[in-house]
């Protein structure tokens, strides 16, 4: 394939119509079949196209449609993502052209052949990522080929810091610039609204942006949502941030790693979460953000990401050696992974959790607490003031003192709250119990299970539905005591819930003897 750019076709004008279609990060440009346009530039299905309006300039997808519902002869259509970033109405005047083809794309062949990149290399594909000049053929087999052919590590850091480097990148004039990632895969784990109030609450600067759900029941942004608005302008995030030394907020708005969202959009559907492009991803983004200091989470069990602790050692030299290379102080921590976190799985149910831990009500989760504790003890130690090692009691005393509510409190309000009741909280209607089969003590939790089950039930969509559990590993259970209770919006929704269920509850029953090994390192 030629890298030498084309020469663009002139440009056609036509009135701009957005066609209601979430084709979720990518760029999708619609036009008839008997647009003169179409016909007269030569331009097919799925080719790359460029549109100009507003004195902005996006790349697309092209899709032929011959139905004019969707868009008229003298119409060029534009998906909901698409059509935002042109700041444009329906009606204005557009012009599209061919694109010029992506010039990393011999760099991609190389990687798909199986040869290692170099900086360059990588830096050309992540640029032309982030332009939207890869189709979804394209940037799946470099998904592929990156997972199939593993980066070596000098790879990883070459893809996390050219991810970094395209995009906005923040500069908060002060350190240490603190946050927390945990690799995921633990439903319920929303220790992130509990670490940041509390290191916020101490005074270092913690601006949290998380991603939503795309395959679990609840992100971080989903569970604040729940609690107050998380789509902030980045002008208002910077006062939050500024003005309570924090926020909880979605990272979507605010450019940072761009080429990572759209990666993200292929590898999510594959089920793809090779070691070095996770941690591209987390790190790419936490550079950007401006973090000095991050905690990194790594929870062990038999249905987490990570099964065993010779993968978790492996994985945490690897986020070392990227993050040592790319000035990240970064503390990784191992952590049980043998079950969900806090009792509830979904937006409600989660934000229910948090809110109990704050206020240090006698229903509150422990292990929700004590993990929080613990990552925001770790946190509080890169301050030079605190002593290693008493990061969790300063963490604890401020937990217990009423001053982490009173920051997650101000933050909130910050955001735009919303009323919310914890003791009440706004629970999807319809419920069924599941209850144990036989008598025994609780000996495994499939996490995988009990979030398949909650998206079915219709989290996070539908904010106050999923699991909520009513028992946890090593608690004792007669035939009859409930496991857990599944709330759904929707009789299909609960259906669909229930008959997963019935194909594996994700409990097992057996003896204490029997119980899943406990993987933890401090």
């Amino acid at each position: 394939m030629s890298t030498s750019p084309a020469a663009p076709a002139v440009a056609a004008s036509l009135q701009l119509r957005r066609v209601a279609i979430d084709t979720y990060r990518e760029n999708v440009a619609y036009l008839h079949r008997d647009c003169a346009v179409y016909r007269a530039e030569g331009f097919q299905a799925l080719s790359k196209v460029e549109v100009r309006a507003n004195g902005r300039r996006i790349l697309a997808s092209l899709n032929v449609v011959d139905d004019d519902c969707i868009v008229g002869v003298d119409e060029l259509g534009l998906s909901e993502d698409a059509f935002a970033q042109l700041g444009v109405a329906n009606g204005h005047p557009a012009s599209i052209s061919q694109a010029e083809p992506a010039g990393s794309i011999p760099a991609l062949h190389r990687k798909i052949a199986g040869e290692r990149l170099n900086r360059e290399d990588f830096r050309r594909i992540v640029r032309d990522i982030a332009e939207h000049r890869y189709s979804k053929i394209e940037l799946t087999a470099f998904v592929v080929a990156c997972n199939q052919g593993e980066l070596d590590r000098e790879e990883v850091y070459f893809l996390s810091d050219a991810m970094a480097d395209v995009g906005r990148r923040l500069d908060w004039r002060e350190q240490p610039v603190v946050d927390k990632h945990c690799i995921g895969g633990i439903p319920g784990n929303r220790t992130s609204m509990l670490v940041v109030p509390i290191v916020a609450a101490h005074g270092m600067l913690c601006p949290k942006t998380s991603s939503r759900a795309i395959t679990s029941p609840a992100g971080t942004a989903d569970t604040m949502e729940v609690l107050a608005n998380v789509e902030l302008p980045f002008a208002r995030l910077q006062e939050i941030v500024r003005e309570h030394r924090g926020c909880l907020a979605w990272g979507g708005t605010s450019e940072l790693s761009p080429a990572d969202d759209v990666l993200i959009s292929v590898e999510r559907p594959l089920s793809i979460d090779s070691p070095g492009q996770m941690v591209a991803s987390i790190l790419s983004k936490k550079i950007a953000a401006g973090s000095t200091h991050l905690v990194l989470d790594i929870p062990v069990g038999p249905t987490a990401k990570v099964r065993s602790m010779p993968e978790a050692q492996k994985l945490r030299k690897l986020f070392e050696f990227v993050a040592a290379r790319m000035g990240l102080v970064i503390d990784v921590i191992i952590s049980d992974g043998r079950q969900p976190v806090g009792s509830g799985i979904g937006p409600v149910l989660e934000a229910r959790d948090v809110l109990r831990v704050l206020q240090n009500d006698p229903e509150a989760p422990i292990d929700l607490r004590q993990k929080a504790l613990r990552l925001a003890g770790r946190m509080l130690e890169f301050d030079p003031d605190v002593r290693g090692g008493d990061g969790y009691a300063i963490a604890r005393n401020i937990l217990d003192s009423g001053r982490a509510l009173a920051k997650m409190q101000a933050i909130i309000r910050a955001q735009g709250g919303k009323p919310f009741d914890y003791r009440h909280p706004p629970l999807a209607p319809l419920s069924f119990d599941i209850s144990a089969a036989s008598a025994g003590v609780v000996t495994g939790i499939d996490n995988l299970q009990l979030a398949r089950i909650a998206g079915l039930a219709g989290a996070p969509k539908v904010q106050g539905a999923g699991v909520d559990l009513l028992r946890k590993l090593g608690e004792p259970v007669q035939p009859g005591t409930p496991l857990y209770r599944v709330y759904a919006a929707y009789p299909a929704d609960l259906e669909f819930a229930r008959q997963a269920c019935a194909r594996a509850d994700g409990f097992s029953i057996g003896s204490a003897d029997s119980l899943a090994p406990l993987f933890v390192e401090c």
